[in-house]
């Protein structure tokens, strides 16, 4: 048995997630809790050159690559049985990976293969006397419960937009190692995966995103959100468990416990009352707006700035104050 933290990184089209830097930064918070030793990082891929030197070069931390022929796309099979055929030997007190889909669907088997304790959609770590304890919504968000693994391994996964991605420390080069382990799909096989359309795609990526709430009245009122969401660079449009219930936008835009949990720069709020399942997924926001006609929506207890007013309005003159002010300094 060995005390070293394994991270399994995630990529797409030959670069890393920036979820996969999250993931670092919580795992250097859990060695210096439970003073585990080292970390390192495995990535699973056909092509592993490039994206295996990207993370050594950028966190300083070993790499072991895995060069698999046989999996052009991720496929939660292939992952559980190299993982834990490698892993079986190493026999390491964390594996860590991101709770995004991927993340949930080959962790908790991963688990079973390896007789690990699994605990999923972790946010923080809990010192519990000599021991460490891990933090997790539970009921809605409504509730943290504080969970020990009881097992020698245990298999993480950790929300993201939680910790800030991880920076090199000093001038620490990691080292590269490639191996092409034997595996093959047995039951199941990938046919490849079909990118969503470019207005919900990647709200985890964007440096500001704009979200409506069932406050904005209507479907058509979408307008006035991502209107204001192209003035900025890098945004994105998101919406609230009951926007996307409804059907104006589609699930992978919706934010919040049961939706993605992210931490732009800038988050504007626009008619969201703030239901705790809501504010779980987009409190570590750096800055804050909310734009709500109701004073006392829950919102405004998170918000840096609150402006109270109708947002279907406000959105339409703020736009064209705007472009007044820019057109002006270009001229």
């Amino acid at each position: 048995m060995t005390s070293a933290i394994v991270i399994v990184a995630e990529h797409a089209e030959g670069r890393i997630k920036p979820v996969t830097y999250e993931v670092i930064a919580f795992a250097r918070k859990l060695q210096r809790h439970t003073s585990s030793s080292p970390i390192s990082i495995l990535l699973l891929a056909d092509e592993v050159e490039n994206p295996a030197q990207e993370l050594a070069d950028r966190c300083g931390l070993d790499v072991t690559a895995m060069r698999i022929p046989a999996m052009q796309s991720y496929n939660g099979e292939l992952y559980v049985q190299v993982l834990a055929e490698f892993l079986a030997d190493m026999h390491p007190a964390f594996v860590c990976t991101a709770h995004t889909s991927q993340g949930q669907d080959y962790a908790p088997a991963l688990a079973v293969k390896l007789s690990a304790a699994c605990i999923t959609g972790v946010g923080d770590l809990i010192g519990q006397g000599k021991e460490t304890a891990f933090a997790r919504p539970t009921y809605g968000g409504k509730v943290i419960a504080h969970l020990q693994p009881t097992s020698p391994t245990a298999v993480i996964t950790v929300q993201p937009g939680i910790h800030n991605a991880a920076a090199k420390p000093g001038n620490t080069k990691g080292n590269v190692t490639i191996l092409t382990p034997s595996a093959q799909n047995r039951r199941s096989r990938s046919l490849g995966i079909k990118q969503a359309d470019a207005d919900t795609a990647r709200i985890g990526d964007a440096s500001v995103i704009v979200a409506a709430g069932r406050g904005i009245g209507e479907e058509d009122n979408l307008d006035n959100i991502r209107q204001l969401a192209a003035l900025f660079a890098k945004s994105a449009v998101a919406g609230s468990r009951i926007v996307c219930d409804l059907g104006w936008l589609g699930y992978p835009c919706q934010v919040g416990v049961t939706g993605t949990t992210v931490s732009p720069q800038l988050y504007i709020a626009c008619g969201i009352s703030g239901a705790v399942q809501h504010v779980m997924g987009m409190q570590g926001s750096e800055f804050i707006v909310a734009i709500n006609k109701d004073p006392s929506a829950a919102i405004f207890q998170v918000a840096d700035i609150g402006i109270v007013e109708d947002l279907n309005a406000f959105i339409p003159e703020f736009i064209r104050v705007y472009n007044s002010e820019k057109g002006g300094q270009n001229g």
